[in-house]
């Protein structure tokens, strides 16, 4: 098929990107995708926890599965997805999520689903999400004008968030009706929508010319090398991973905490989380106006740094009016880390070469992204060990320490984050 030219990001005059047809296939896509996913991440513990009868551990190895891959091949995926066409490797993703999901609810009706099955379907839509995740960060910069890049990050971030604060709720009003199980089942069918939607996509990314004898590894140190060297992309990367620990750490067993410790139902579950996901949509539609009004560098630390004290509310939660105060902490939580995401993706998008983006993406993910099972490994045997509001209070106490990795560096100097590495040594502006 022919390559169809990128649209430039659309004639901003004549709705922008809302009249850029391939960005609102994907966006959609993203959005079917993200929804499934959203209640999958309530619905798989609650089927650990309440049909399987799962330990704390357990339910903490269950969360850490999906990201066991980022360590195992996350680096040659960047190398191999920067050899391929990013669209094709999306579809094949969303379609081999489909089926795994798809097995659970179709085991359960056999009565044949375990605690090991769960983990397997887990760890391997995981491996699927290693590929679609590079290939999806990288395809963005091909199919956007860089103008108008980060207006799509922000919209693709903040429907991430909107689809959070859905997700969880439906995940908790089937669980209540139809059971957990069924929950899973969605996700199945929002994998086969978004691959539907991907598939319709008539812009071709011009394949990225590559030596005749390109060496694998030659071309995954090249992109550790590139954020390596960067005092930004370093910085970046070391605050992404020891956040995620603390972060992730909670939040692992956030599903055991409220339904043993604190009480609540299924479905009060599923309220929380949405409320909380809140925080999200919110952060999603400050970034842009924060970036502009005090600059992208001091709009992240602003974000990242001042929003992660308030994790400290959450161990403080108990029933009734008490459970304000894990809402209140995590969606705060959620504003400062949306916020901060929309910041430095397309900080990363804008600033990193085109043949290297996806390399230099999964080698800063290799960390941050394989930090989570970390934490959630972490959570789960201190939570078996000490109980689980104490592993809270742990958890949570060092996420609020993370903020001051991003005063390392040039970033805590400037107003604004520079837009190609070349400029990177002008530290005033």
């Amino acid at each position: 098929m022919a390559t169809v030219p990128a649209p430039a990001g659309g004639d901003r005059r004549r709705g922008g990107l809302l009249r850029h047809r391939d960005f609102r296939l994907l966006w959609v896509a993203q959005a079917s995708s993200k929804l499934g996913s959203s209640v999958t991440s309530v619905a798989m513990p609650l089927v650990a926890v309440a049909t399987l009868n799962a330990t704390t551990f357990e339910t903490a190895i269950l969360y850490a599965a999906p990201w066991l891959p980022w360590l195992i091949i996350g680096l040659p995926a960047g190398a191999w997805v920067d050899r391929l066409r990013r669209r094709p490797v999306m579809i094949l993703g969303d379609t081999a999520s489909m089926l795994l999901f798809l097995s659970v609810p179709v085991a359960a009706w056999l009565d044949v689903l375990t605690i090991g099955h769960l983990l397997a379907v887990a760890f391997a839509a995981g491996t699927a999400a290693v590929f679609f995740q590079t290939a999806y960060q990288a395809y963005l910069p091909s199919l956007l004008d860089k103008r108008v890049l980060p207006e799509g990050n922000a919209k693709l971030q903040g429907t991430e968030s909107a689809m959070q604060v859905a997700g969880p709720g439906v995940a908790g009003l089937l669980a209540q009706l139809a059971g957990a199980v069924t929950a899973v089942l969605l996700d199945a069918l929002s994998f086969a929508a978004s691959a539907l939607c991907l598939w319709a996509i008539r812009f071709r990314e011009p394949r990225e010319p590559r030596p005749a004898a390109a060496n694998l590894f030659r071309e995954i140190a090249e992109g550790i090398r590139f954020v390596a060297r960067d005092p930004y992309l370093r910085v970046l990367t070391a605050f992404g991973a020891v956040s995620n620990l603390g972060l992730i750490g909670y939040q692992s067993i956030l599903v055991v905490f409220l339904v043993r410790d604190i009480g609540v139902s299924a479905g009060v579950v599923g309220l929380l989380f949405a409320a909380i996901s809140c925080g999200g949509v919110l952060g999603a539609v400050i970034a842009t106006p924060i970036s502009r009004r005090f600059g992208t560098a001091r709009g992240m630390l602003l974000c990242e740094a001042g929003a992660l004290p308030f994790a400290l509310l959450i161990p403080l939660a108990g029933p009734g009016l008490r459970l304000v105060l894990l809402v209140a902490g995590g969606l705060v939580i959620g504003v400062g880390v949306v916020a901060g995401n929309v910041l430095k993706g397309a900080f990363r998008q804008q600033y990193t070469p085109p043949q290297l983006l996806g390399r230099v993406l999964v080698s800063m993910q290799f960390l941050s992204l394989g930090a989570i099972p970390v934490g959630a490994l972490i959570a789960g045997t201190l939570g078996s060990a000490l109980g689980v509001r104490p592993t809270m209070w742990i958890m949570t106490s060092g996420l609020t320490l993370t903020g001051l990795i991003l005063l390392i560096g040039p970033m805590k100097h400037r107003r604004d984050l520079p837009e190609r590495p070349e400029q990177a040594s002008s530290v005033g502006r």
